[in-house]
């Protein structure tokens, strides 16, 4: 009988898999044929490459390709240098209030970043950050769920090893960097996955702070692509929007066994 229910739990599981990962299936299938024969799923159809043509010359990707990249690159510096000055100190640091600073910080997880928008587009014009990257990225450069990734990932590191860099003359800030740091890597590469993938993919923010091309990221450049004023049909649309995605697939395979391991190790501890 545990053998029968193992085996149902892995064709559920599997078939869940399978209807999530199908309109990424659809779309890779759309963006190497042609619209009649992507939709009409012809197995025999021949490949084109043509739609990726048509959707390269389509729109400035190189532009929304660079500010994207830059974007997630300020934000994930920031977030790394925050939330690991902030998750060792509740990590390993006693201060009066701590426990209670910690919570707060926690409940910034049930608040969603649509609620702050106004609050936030107010507070970029007056700083005179709207159509800017830094405009998109400051309202990201801390977080609340990386300060608990990494105190979860520091509080992991053996006490031995703080108190023997200690014992050789290395000041708070070393041993952070000598100790803590280097103990964390898997959990870094975690989280840049994590942070990476959700400002790559970030869409409202960036509508609502850009008004031209010099700071639009991808997202916002490919809803203005597949716009239905441009007439632009559903293979040139999925061959950019596998132009857009690839660079994060990409990532998670190369990285996708840290990224488990991270999460398993130090993100429920």
């Amino acid at each position: 009988m545990s053998r029968f229910a193992d085996r149902i739990e892995a064709v559920m599981a599997f078939l869940l898999a399978l209807i999530w990962i199908a309109p990424l299936f659809f779309v890779f299938w759309a963006a190497i044929h042609t619209t009649s024969d992507a939709v009409n799923f012809r197995l025999s159809a021949p490949l084109v490459a043509d739609n990726f043509l048509s959707a390269w010359s389509g729109a400035p990707w190189p532009r929304y390709f660079l500010n994207t990249f830059v974007l997630v690159t300020l934000i994930l510096l920031g977030q790394v240098t925050l939330c690991t000055l902030a998750g060792f100190a509740f990590a390993q640091v006693e201060f009066r209030g701590k426990n209670i600073v910690f919570t707060l910080i926690l409940l910034q997880l049930f608040i969603l970043p649509e609620v702050l928008i106004v609050k936030n587009y107010a507070i970029a014009a007056g700083l005179g950050l709207t159509d800017t990257l830094a405009g998109i990225g400051l309202p990201y450069m801390s977080s609340a769920f990386g300060i608990f990734l990494m105190r979860q990932a520091f509080k992991g590191v053996p006490k031995e090893l703080d108190e023997a860099a200690r014992v050789e003359g290395c000041s708070l800030a070393g041993v952070l960097w000598r100790v803590y740091v280097p103990a964390a890597r898997p959990t870094y590469i975690a989280y840049a996955l994590v942070s990476v993938s959700t400002h790559w993919n970030n869409f409202l923010w960036p509508l609502v702070v850009t008004n031209t091309e010099k700071a639009r990221p991808l997202t916002v450049g490919l809803s203005l692509f597949g716009a239905p004023e441009s007439g632009v049909d559903i293979s040139v649309i999925s061959a950019a929007t596998t132009m857009v995605i690839a660079p994060l697939l990409i990532l998670f395979v190369a990285f996708q066994r840290q990224f488990v391991q991270a999460f398993l190790t130090a993100g429920i501890k």
